[in-house]
């Protein structure tokens, strides 16, 4: 084995020769070279020698040399310094192909090896190849135990499961954990939990795990409240939430984030000022909030309009000294834009040093959503303008195709259209055809909005019929707004909105017999009709109103003064 790395570092061939010379040239130029190294370094400083060389390095040539170096002191096989190189190799080059060169010419790699060559398969996203390694380390005829899967192995292996395979692989790798016996170690017990919990159809199994496991950690009432979140079932996240015995800032994060992508934006911003308020009665002040609790509640913020809280986070990111990344930056541009404020949101903006692709996004789509075309596709054009650093991707075009349609600008948004599809080899998405079908419906251009629709690679939803029969109200198309209505019927019977909308599209053409049969076949079902709903916000409290409601504790006073209002008149 030696030999063979001998002949691959220095083949015979004059241009391999050539470029290990000037290599090395170039190393005594940095103040070292290996040939010397080899004639001063002893067995006793061998080690931290080539620790010291390998933080010299800068890339592969260099790990090349080093390798050749320690082959010639007998060390090619040593797992010490094939563990250095690979881990080098995988982290700081990220060069994987060569890390799997280093570990396949090893005669008997040891847990060591595997568990580094299959995180980095792992980190890189590449899980069949992951578990294809681990399928090869388990089947090794008569496995040394410094070659069998231990605790640290296990976590990364059921990750790539849930990625690459699915719940079965899940299984399998749980039986071998339990024969192995490292079915008891906290941190393969909640590896497994977090695998299981991946699954929905498997729930019960995740809670069996929990519930018997020896001993529990902050982690793992984490992973099990973060898996509820993520499965929808809030009731159980909150409760064993409430029975922590005690909780870090990630536990706090999982409900507040929890909350906030189940749309719950009221419970999340209710949860985030508990937080505040405990951490500021607590010692040591160990819960403070941290970037992810504050971009999780300027998100509850933005859809709930909520902008004065969303100022005094903004005002609390400053006070305690958080970064303002670009991470953080988009979420204070995305919460001003929902709720109005388009200055400060510009101003986020501007402030940002480091712009991402998300961040061109945001502020795009800020101005999109007022209906302020023309700013959203300068800003557009001021990214396309800082080189090939920052492309466009599906979000761009979604904003851009909302200003477009906010501004009727037809012909604009067919280009951007175009552009999407042709330039960047992007697929659209429903998305996407909704703006374009509204975009066209708008300006009363049915024909090609009807091609648009025909053309479609998916099949049609709620939004393009919709959208569609929007743009045949506006234009008085009747007869396709009733051919719009009825498809809207046939996806969701039980809506009493599109019932609604067919009947008095049958009242505009005269068709009573029609409205009659189709406000008797909306009590026969007992359709629904999703009400209305307007918010204010008041002494940073929202108060929501829905149509013909008066559950609201002031109904009576607001009515009066409304009465008294119309009395004016």
């Amino acid at each position: 084995m030696q030999m063979h790395f001998r002949l691959f570092f220095f083949s015979a061939s004059p241009s391999r020769i050539s470029v290990i010379r000037r290599l090395q040239t170039q190393s005594s130029k940095r103040h070292y070279s290996f040939e010397e190294d080899k004639d001063m370094v002893s067995p006793q400083n061998l080690n931290n020698h080539v620790l010291t060389l390998l933080e010299r390095c800068i890339h592969l040539n260099h790990l090349k040399q080093l390798q050749a170096f320690l082959v010639t002191l007998g060390h090619g096989q040593t797992h010490f310094y094939a563990f250095k190189l690979l881990r080098f190799c995988t982290l700081s080059l990220s060069n994987l192909s060569y890390a799997r060169f280093i570990f396949d010419h090893l005669e008997s790699p040891n847990v060591h090896l595997y568990t580094a060559m299959i995180t980095a398969y792992a980190s890189h996203s590449d899980h069949t190849s992951a578990l294809l390694l681990y399928r090869s380390m388990v089947r090794r005829p008569l496995p040394l135990p410094r070659s069998r899967p231990n605790q640290f192995i296990y976590p990364h292996v059921l990750k790539s499961c849930t990625q690459a395979v699915g719940l079965e692989s899940v299984r399998m790798v749980h039986s071998q954990v339990l024969k192995s016996g490292f079915g008891q170690h906290p941190v393969v017990q909640t590896s497994l939990l977090d695998a299981y919990l991946r699954f929905s159809s498997d729930v019960g199994s995740a809670r069996f795990l929990f519930d018997e496991m020896t001993e529990r950690n902050v982690v793992s009432w984490t992973a099990m409240i973060s898996g509820y979140m993520r499965l929808g079932q809030i009731g159980n996240a909150v409760l064993l939430f409430e029975e922590m015995p005690d909780r870090d800032v990630p536990s706090w994060n999982a409900v507040i984030a929890g909350y906030t992508q189940n749309g719950l934006f009221t419970e999340a911003i209710s949860l985030f000022r508990r937080m505040i308020f405990v951490e500021e009665g607590a010692q040591g002040r160990k819960n403070r909030p941290n970037q992810v609790t504050v971009v999780c509640s300027l998100s509850a913020c933005g859809h709930t309009g909520m902008l004065q809280l969303g100022k005094w986070i903004h005002g609390y990111v400053y006070r305690n000294g958080l970064v303002l990344s670009s991470f953080l930056s988009n979420a204070l541009v995305d919460m001003y834009g929902k709720c109005g404020s388009l200055k400060e949101a510009r101003k986020v903006f501007d402030r940002t040093l480091e712009r991402s692709l998300t961040s061109w996004n945001s502020m795009i789509n800020c101005f999109a959503l007022h209906g302020q075309s023309q700013n959203a596709i300068s800003v557009f054009e001021e990214m396309m303008a800082c080189g090939s650093d920052v492309k466009p991707d599906e979000v761009t075009f979604i904003g851009l195709l909302n200003a477009c349609t906010h501004g009727g600008l037809v012909e604009k948004g067919r280009l951007y259209f175009e552009m999407m599809t042709q330039n960047y080899g992007i697929e659209p998405e429903i998305e996407h055809y909704g703006c374009l079908v509204d975009l066209l419906g708008r300006a009363g251009r049915f024909e090609e909005a009807m091609e648009v629709v025909k053309g479609m690679r998916i099949e049609p939803d709620e939004v393009i019929w919709g959208s569609l029969l929007n743009g045949c109200k506006i234009h008085g198309r009747i007869d396709l707004a009733e051919f719009a209505a009825k498809k809207l019927i046939d996806m969701d019977p039980n809506n009493g909105g599109y019932g609604i909308m067919l009947a008095n599209i049958y009242g505009e053409l005269g068709k009573w017999d029609e409205v009659r049969k189709v406000r008797k076949v909306l009590k026969k079902q007992n359709a629904y009709k999703t009400p209305g709903c307007s918010w204010i916000e008041i002494d940073n409290q929202v108060h929501q109103f829905y149509s013909i409601d008066k559950t609201h504790p002031r109904t009576e006073e607001i009515y009066d003064i409304l009465e008294s209002l119309i009395s004016l008149y």
